[in-house]
C-alpha cells in the first residue's frame, strides 16, 4: 500500500464517520467503537 492510498482511504473513512456524526448524531460513535473492540479481540483468536 502506497502512501496515497493510505492517506486516501484514511480520509474516506474520516470523512464517512464526519457524515455520520452529522447525519445521525455521535451516539453512534458508542456503538461503533464498542463493535470494533469486538472485532479486534475476534482477529486477535487467528493470530
Amino acid at each position: 500500500m502506497t502512501n496515497l492510498i493510505a492517506l486516501i482511504l484514511g480520509l474516506v473513512i474520516v470523512g464517512a464517520l464526519a457524515l455520520d456524526g452529522l447525519i445521525y448524531g455521535s451516539e453512534h460513535f458508542v456503538y461503533l467503537g464498542k463493535k470494533f473492540f469486538e472485532l479486534i479481540e475476534w482477529m486477535a483468536f487467528w493470530r
